[in-house]
């Protein structure tokens, strides 16, 4: 009798399944801010990537929002659904990076075996020759600081702060009352200073014990639609 492969050493399979955590709630709301529209190679990346089988997945999208107003909006709006606020991960794309396949598979899984993490982001570059990766900042610093970090290849790198990108987000933490609100805000005044979105939620989350990283392994493009170029 032909017992199958995956049945000749059962412990091996079994401990693949266990690393792998398909078997585990991986619900997740697909989050993807947008101005007007989304270049077809980054569409057609979409199209190809896939989670865990099985897995409740939901997708959102905002249209012609300013970025802070659509991330913060939409996860009011999440919170405020009793199905949506049930899911266990936010994934946060946007309009302009090209994912992996297997991208979303991967960040679950580094989120299932490191559950001090609250945010794991897969690794893309600001655009340009000159470009840095995302990984901003050194928790190693006892200054906050949110200076670009080298990546490790296929390792993760603990930071200060992500992009947005392509990131994986315990949607739990969005209902931590001690987060200032909106969550996120790209500010530019005499006052406040210079900011983006992300790293202006970053400098309050981290103040309450909520780390993050970047998965050197996911490797996510950043295409600039002016010069066809993926950064």
């Amino acid at each position: 009798m032909d017992k199958g492969r995956h049945n000749e050493d059962l412990e091996k399979s079994r401990e693949r399944i266990l690393k792998g955590s398909s078997w585990k709630d991986l619900s997740t709301i697909w989050l993807f801010p947008a101005g007007k529209t989304i270049p077809t190679k980054v569409v057609l990346s979409w199209l190809n990537l896939f989670g865990a089988p099985n897995g409740r997945m939901y997708k959102m999208a905002t249209i012609d929002m300013e970025v802070g107003e659509a991330y913060s909006s939409s996860i009011e709006q999440i919170l405020a659904n009793p199905t949506l606020a049930s899911c266990k991960y936010l994934l946060t794309v946007e309009h302009d990076n090209i994912p992996p396949a297997d991208g979303l598979l991967k960040l679950q899984k580094r989120m299932e075996a490191h559950p001090e993490f609250a945010c794991i982001g897969g690794l893309y570059w600001t655009k340009g020759e000159e470009g840095v990766p995302q990984i901003w900042g050194d928790p190693k610093d006892p200054t906050l600081n949110f200076r670009p970090q080298p990546p490790v290849a296929g390792q993760l790198v603990e930071c200060c702060g992500t992009g947005m990108g392509f990131n994986l987000w315990r949607v739990d933490m969005f209902k931590d009352g001690r987060l200032r609100r909106p969550w996120f805000r790209t500010i530019a005044s005499v006052t406040e200073g210079i900011g983006t979105q992300d790293l202006y939620f970053w400098g309050d989350a981290r103040k309450y014990g909520y780390r993050c990283a970047i998965d050197c392994d996911v490797l996510v493009g950043h295409y600039d639609l002016n010069t066809d170029i993926v950064w």
